[in-house]
């Protein structure tokens, strides 16, 4: 409902490859670590966002969006539905051009909010499992 195939397809394939993880941290038992893995295989440049700003698969991380000092494509979320809603606003406002929340992060308005301000958006899927079946 909150990802047709043809808006996964231009995240995956047109929207550019540079792509925030929030969320991502050096913990490998975290789903953030093994997806960004899989995203970094398929060739995008995925740049970590979590507090700590920890460096994770040989990239620096960054405490925030709005530190990132070059323009993000897509961010993906792998925050808690009640926070999530905030990171697409920051999304937006740092000029991304699609927001992804991960399997299990719903947040309608956000959604809602997010596609407003022009932005492609995907909730509740995991590009991980997506992209190998492009």
């Amino acid at each position: 409902m909150y990802g047709d195939p043809a808006t996964i397809r231009k995240i995956l394939t047109e929207l550019g490859d540079t792509w925030a993880v929030v969320g991502l941290s050096n913990n490998r038992d975290r789903a953030a670590y093994g997806v960004a893995r899989v995203l970094q295989q398929y060739g995008k440049h995925v740049i970590p966002v979590h507090p700590k700003a920890e460096t994770v698969h040989g990239e620096p991380g960054y405490a925030s969006l709005e530190a990132i000092p070059f323009k993000v494509d897509v961010v993906d979320v792998f925050v808690n539905s009640e926070l999530a809603g905030a990171v697409a606003d920051q999304a937006a406002a740092v000029g991304a051009e699609a927001v992804w929340f991960q399997l299990g992060v719903i947040d309608e308005a956000a959604f809602d909010r997010t596609r407003a301000a022009g932005l492609t958006m995907v909730m509740d899927r995991c590009p991980a499992i997506e992209i190998p079946a492009l």
